[in-house]
């Protein structure tokens, strides 16, 4: 079943962001008096397909990793005197170019309609309070103290923890110092500071930029709750109940969340002895995590998750807006996005953050089903951020890529004549090299992740 559910949402989730992304070619190819052969979503066998009175054949096809549109075009074939105007190869650079760009385009616009959704239906965040300082850290040597709130990085807001994350994953692999703002709570005078930072987690998988700083937040303690239950897990067949309050571990005391997760982890396979508190009573229980891996580690787990505690008011910033102001953050949202994605993509050539943070199509479909399990807001937020990737991998001048396209186009737009097709095909060739190996080098990441 939970296999069935991470191809459903996978599938829904690429179907839709490839949905969108060719229904720009082809809405501008349309309005270009460009005729439009064929809108694919999907590559291999049709599942489904029907025909307009335009003559547009539309097509949902079997293996959903990506999609086309087909234009007339004479280098493809001959095309009838009478629909040579028609053809796309006969439009000037300008409509070519439209074209080529109208599918980041709608990547783009696909996660401004997103989060515009989110932040009009209220959007609140937890504030980010300092709780301790690591000795000898970026964190230490910029004088920060514990119950400070981080007001900014680098002259710009941070109001929430998550608009922290973010300012500090764009500093990832830099070398200088990182500038923070920070204030006493029920205070408005605002303190500068510089964290100095060299190669910052350059070398780290999946890097916490909030930890790497040098800083615990100040959370409300996570108590070892369970809240629910993964089916089919070994805590389910050992017997917990959502509410459990687990005290010990083979008779060692369980404080919080996190030492019970430590435990397992370091235990695969192993029978663990259980107290728990449950309405009031004690009841001993035996568990027997799992073995996964990870990145070539081993670890153990037993399927269940925690309670999240109640957060009180004063913690959490939330944002009341508007239909326009709204449509304001999102924008800026989006902007802000695609700009990390086209840094961190410079960075990772420059080996300034680790290769093995690309992803590929398994990760993906790990986090589209967690997302789903998470609820709707969860799901369209990976949405949003999927599909400003996917416009921004596409405007890479890598040819085959839309961006490769556009860059023979901007060449033909300056000399006045297009690139000679010799160098077109050779530029194709090297591309698809690229496009593949980055492919196989991100499904071996996420190989090495299960």
């Amino acid at each position: 079943m939970e296999l069935i559910q991470t191809i459903v949402s996978t599938v829904i989730t690429l179907g839709i962001l490839v949905a969108f992304h060719e229904f720009g070619h082809f809405w501008v190819a349309r309005r270009c008096g460009i005729k439009v052969l064929r809108f694919s979503v999907g590559f291999g066998p049709p599942l489904w397909r029907r025909t307009d009175a335009q003559g547009t054949e539309y097509i949902l096809a079997a293996i959903p990793l990506g999609g086309y549109v087909k234009m007339l075009d004479e280098r493809e074939g001959e095309v009838d005197v009478s629909e040579r105007h028609r053809a796309f190869n006969r439009q000037s650079v300008w409509a070519r170019i439209a074209v080529v760009s109208a599918g980041p385009l709608a990547n783009f616009l696909l996660a401004i309609m997103i989060f515009w959704l989110l932040f009009f239906q209220g959007e609140s965040g937890l504030i980010p309070l300092v709780g301790d300082v690591e000795p000898d850290s970026p964190a230490y040597y910029a004088g920060l103290e514990s119950g400070q709130q981080l007001v900014s990085v680098d002259g710009r807001e941070t109001p929430t923890v998550a608009a922290l994350n973010l300012r500090l994953l764009e500093r990832l692999g830099d070398t200088g110092t990182i500038k923070l703002g920070t204030r006493y709570r029920g205070s408005d005078v605002v303190y500068e500071s510089e964290a100095p930072i060299e190669r910052w987690l350059s070398n780290q998988d999946a890097p916490s930029p909030i930890n790497g700083l040098g800083i615990t937040l100040d959370l409300p303690k996570l108590l070892p709750i369970v809240d629910a239950l993964v089916d089919g897990s070994p805590a389910s067949a050992a017997g917990f109940q959502p509410g459990d309050r687990i005290i010990s571990a083979d008779d060692q005391p369980v404080p919080l969340w996190q030492d019970w997760v430590a435990y397992v982890r370091a235990r695969p396979n192993e029978v663990i002895a259980v107290e728990v508190e449950r309405a009031g009573r004690i009841s001993f229980l035996s568990v027997q995590p799992e073995s996964k891996q990870s990145n070539g580690d081993v670890y153990g787990s037993v399927g269940m998750m925690v309670r999240q505690p109640e957060i009180p008011a004063d913690r959490i910033k939330v944002f009341d807006r508007g239909p326009i102001d709204a449509l304001g953050a999102a924008v800026m949202r989006t902007v802000d996005l695609t700009g990390f994605t086209f840094t961190s993509i410079a960075k990772m050539i420059q080996g300034l953050i680790s290769p093995s943070n690309l992803s590929g199509p398994i990760t993906i479909a790990q986090v589209a089903a967690s997302s789903v399990d998470a609820g709707w807001t969860s799901w369209l937020g990976f949405l949003a951020l999927l599909s400003i990737s996917l416009g921004a991998l596409n405007l890479l001048p890598i040819p085959v890529l839309d961006g490769g396209h556009l860059l023979f186009y901007a060449i033909e737009a300056l000399t006045g004549h297009p690139v000679a097709e010799k160098v077109q095909i050779w530029g194709y060739q090297i591309g698809m090299m690229l496009v593949l190996s980055l492919m196989a080098f991100a499904l071996y990441n996420d190989v090495l992740r299960l």
